[in-house]
């Protein structure tokens, strides 16, 4: 399996070490069975009590000492694993984190790495299992060659038929995944919608009815099938293991193959095998489940693991950022084609502040997250005072922005320029400029109170942008929820002490009463940029409106 290989790769000699622990297990094991043998069914010496009880005192500890070193192994492979899967979606560019969608996402950080974990803390008894195993066939080959054929036969042929009833938990397992994600896409339209779906009662019957239901059933059916084949496995291996023991003395007593002593040491080996090659055997479906879990990791084509957060910041002294004929178009679609943006060319000067106007459709989101660096160009360049921006600058060129977004997360920290602590003095200031003095509650530099209004949770984002010390600020209709009276607050002041900082500001507003705040004024329409002047930007700011619907 690819998932082993990986454990092999990145732990190499504390795996051989635990391998080794387990074939010291199975050596002691087919040790205790040896001294059953000849010392206590052939010769039944009261002398040879103690030293059978101090050798199943050293299988104890050593066969714990194996499960131990395994499972340790397993969970720092899965700590590893989880951690190396955060740190991936951190480094993945935007648009393909859009195009898995958040249901994929958290279905893989939960589903997937709970799956890997399963399988790696039953990894144990499939080890140990094989292991002992084989080691108990070359004991009983020792003592009957003959014999043992026979018995590795009916073994053989016990777990071929186990292995076909895992191929069909194999199989289930993979739809039982594909069928995961669909129920987290319904988790989430019933906890995201759950104002709509309250007061439109036919629509919550109809999802409940119609997605999640069908979902949710898909999904029993799968579950109920991968069990039933995983049960079949089990109680198959479990009761002819126990045929396998009446072939021995029937091959013993009736054919006269090997005497009495013989055929107990095969039965009580046989015994013996019985639970591990049953854990095996159910060990064997939570391994397969975490490599079906370890392949849909795999298909999500994230970006490749890199340990360091570090930039090498060298635009910090930029002065002129140029998108130069960039393009930008979405797939098609079943609903017919996708929609394309561009060619744009724009140029931002340090310290403008910038207003951009589109109706809905028209591109303003897409043009912001091709100027931030969320989105990489499929065509033309990027420039920072005349270089184009390389692949290996491109953290460099995003450290420039900080932004607040209209579908923004709201975090709780404020921090400043390399993760440092924020400026204080710089804190205050502005929780005053943006009157949450009186609402914030602070533990250090961490807000405890977020369950705030809209407006008031778009100030505190704008904090904590302005606590960054980026150049940048990219405003995504960041006045639309707040009252009039502090929207006029926010163009007439707080954009002018930003410009006073030797702030860069590019705002998508539709606010026409205060597009006369603005250096210059853009508009989107159909993908298309261009710049309003003269004439055109007075019609845009007597009425925005019209001017993005005409």
């Amino acid at each position: 399996m690819e998932l082993l290989g990986l454990v092999f790769r990145h732990y190499r000699w504390p795996f051989i070490g635990a391998i080794g622990l387990s074939l010291l297990s199975a050596g002691l094991g087919v040790g205790v069975i040896a001294f059953i043998n000849q010392r206590l069914i052939e010769v039944g010496s009261l002398a040879a009590l103690p030293q059978f009880l101090s050798l199943l005192a050293v299988l104890l500890a050593v066969t714990l000492a194996t499960q131990l070193a395994l499972t340790i192994l397993g969970h720092h492979f899965v700590f590893d694993l989880r951690s190396r899967l955060v740190k991936r979606i951190l480094d993945t560019d935007i648009e393909r984190l859009e195009q898995l969608g958040n249901a994929t996402l958290l279905a893989s950080l939960s589903s997937d790495v709970r799956n890997i974990t399963i399988g790696f803390v039953r990894l144990p008894e499939l080890i140990q299992g094989v292991v002992l195993t084989l080691a108990s066939i070359a004991y009983l080959a020792w003592l009957s060659p003959q014999m043992v054929v026979v018995t590795v036969a009916w073994i053989a042929f016990t777990m071929g038929v186990g292995w076909w009833l895992v191929s069909k938990v194999y199989r289930h397992f993979h739809l039982v995944r594909e069928s995961e994600d669909s129920l987290y896409k319904d988790f989430q339209a019933a906890i995201e919608g759950r104002k709509e779906l309250a007061l439109n009662r036919d629509r919550a019957r109809r999802f409940f009815d119609e997605r999640y239901t069908a979902n949710a059933r898909d999904y029993r059916y799968h579950i109920i099938r991968a069990d039933t084949y995983h049960l079949s496995a089990n109680n198959w291996s479990n009761i002819m293991m126990l045929g396998a023991i009446g072939v021995v003395f029937f091959l013993s007593n009736g054919l006269g193959w090997a005497n009495t002593t013989v055929a107990s040491t095969f039965a009580l080996t046989l015994l013996f095998l019985r639970t591990p090659l049953i854990q095996a055997v159910g060990a064997w479906p939570t391994l397969i489940s975490a490599q079906v879990a370890f392949d849909k990791l795999s298909s999500l084509e994230l970006a490749e693991y890199q340990p360091s957060f570090v930039v090498d910041d060298t635009l910090v002294n930029w002065q002129r950022l140029e998108l130069v004929d960039v393009s930008y178009g979405y797939p098609q679609t079943a609903q017919g084609e996708g929609f394309h943006v561009g060619p744009l060319n724009l140029t931002l000067e340090r310290g403008e502040q910038v207003f951009l106007i589109g109706g809905n459709g028209s591109g303003k989101s897409t043009l912001a997250r091709l100027l931030s660096g969320l989105y990489r160009p499929q065509s033309g360049t990027i420039k920072i005072d005349g270089q184009v921006v390389t692949p290996d600058q491109w953290d460099a060129f995003r450290a420039r922005f900080a932004s607040v977004f209209t579908d923004f997360h709201q975090f709780d920290q404020t921090m400043g320029p390399e993760g440092l602590p924020a400026d204080q003095q710089l804190v205050a200031t502005w929780l005053e400029r943006l009157q949450m003095r009186q609402k914030l509650q602070w533990e250090g530099d961490r807000v405890i109170n977020t369950q705030l209004s809209q407006g008031q949770r778009k100030r505190l984002a704008l904090l904590l942008a302005i606590a960054e010390k980026r150049d940048i600020l990219l405003l995504d209709e960041w006045a639309a929820d707040q009252d009039p009276q502090f929207r006029r607050l926010f163009y007439r002041e707080l954009l002018p002490y930003l410009k006073a900082m030797g702030k860069t500001v590019f705002a998508i507003s539709h606010d026409d009463s205060y597009f006369v705040h603005a250096d210059r004024l853009l508009e989107m329409s159909k993908g298309q940029l261009q710049e309003l002047q003269g004439e055109q930007r007075a019609r845009a700011s007597e009425d925005a409106v019209a001017q993005i619907n005409r």
